[in-house]
């Protein structure tokens, strides 16, 4: 039996891309037990609100922790989680559907709030936002299914571990990924496309495709999921 496999690092309320690998994969690892980068998609993303696009940012610790590892990221403020929903409730109260999807995003920030990990705290939202887009796609974790060294070895066991046919990548991977290896165990390789994702209506000036998947659901509601569908 076909099974295709995606493996990429947790980001904190991501973009509509990531949740369209999501739902093109049978299986999703969130790659959290390699190394933390600083100034990435892991602990922030990006809204929009009346005074331009605004960077919403999960304070962590990591003075002297430049060798940690994603799922050892501690978060480093406990007020984090009010500040950003008051944020994003001043943004999107006019949205279109606000009301429909103020209850269950805002209950996202309350589990949130107690929560010390940003690697879990980024499972909490990946996961709570796919039910909202209607995406059922089993999550795993990287360190609950063994390791090897090596990135292409490493990408390559985990795979194995969930029986995958496939491996489906982002298209930046295609400069280091060694296809032939995977080819020698057995997985084919192929590259997400993010072109061709339509417009939908937006708040506050021109679209933007690269913002958080929070502003499609505020601005879309039930109908999200069929703005993941890619037309080119």
């Amino acid at each position: 039996m076909q099974k295709k496999v995606a493996v990429v690092q947790s980001n904190y309320i991501p973009w509509k891309g990531y949740f369209d690998l999501i739902r093109s994969v049978d299986a999703f690892i969130l790659y959290d037990d390699v190394q933390y980068t600083r100034r990435d998609w892991r602990n922030r993303n990006k809204i929009k609100t009346a005074q331009g696009e605004h960077w919403l940012s999960v304070p962590v610790k990591n003075r002297g922790r430049y060798e940690q590892l994603i799922n050892e990221v501690q978060v480093s403020e406990s007020d984090w989680a009010a500040k950003h929903w008051k944020t994003i409730e001043m943004s999107y109260r006019r949205a279109a559907c606000f009301t429909q999807m103020e209850a269950p995003i805002r209950a996202l920030y309350e589990q949130a709030a107690s929560i010390e990990s940003l690697s879990r705290i980024n499972e909490l939202f990946i996961s709570g936002l796919c039910a909202l887009l209607d995406i059922h796609t089993p999550l795993y974790r990287s360190e609950d299914l063994g390791r090897s060294e090596g990135k292409n070895e490493r990408l390559i066991q985990l795979c194995q571990a969930l029986d995958a046919t496939e491996y489906l990548s982002g298209p930046a991977a295609s400069c280091y990924l060694d296809e032939a290896a995977f080819a020698t165990a057995g997985l084919e390789v192929s590259y997400m496309s993010y072109a061709g994702y339509p417009e939908y209506p937006q708040l506050f000036g021109e679209f933007q495709h690269a913002v958080s998947v929070i502003d499609l659901l505020f601005n879309t509601g039930s109908d999200a999921s069929t703005f993941l569908e890619r037309r080119s």
